[in-house]
């Protein structure tokens, strides 16, 4: 229940700041703050994550019981531009890009837990 993003065009440190907010949670869940989570980056993580809740559904799991395992911002290749500067001198631009690594697992759902209430006896 894997899915991966390759060479994705921002930067991995900016990438893991959205990552970090949904580790651990339900797909649910982290599709909803991913939703209202003013980053441009928060969009295609979005498609990721739902791409692998589609595969793992595919496999035979449950949707509602599934929970972002493990997701992991790697870094990709670096595009190396170049900005003239003063005095014929040119400065290196680095463009860098992320690989992104989602994983999931299915877990069992809890069950409430039921107090005991006491039961009072009606005297006759």
């Amino acid at each position: 229940m894997k899915a991966s993003l390759s060479n994705y065009r921002q930067s991995p440190r900016k990438v893991r700041l959205i990552t970090e907010a949904i580790k651990g949670k339900h797909v649910a869940e982290a599709t909803v703050v991913l939703s209202y989570m003013p980053k441009r980056g928060a969009e295609p993580i979005q498609k990721l994550i739902m791409s692998a809740a589609a595969n793992a559904v595919n496999l035979g799991a449950t949707a509602e019981n599934l929970m972002i395992k493990n997701i992991t911002v790697n870094k990709g290749f670096v595009i190396k531009r170049s900005m003239p500067r003063a005095m014929g001198v040119a400065k290196p631009i680095n463009k860098r890009t992320s690989h992104v690594d989602v994983v999931l697992a299915e877990v069992a759902p809890k069950e409430k837990k039921v107090k005991n209430q006491k039961v009072k006896k009606e005297s006759k």
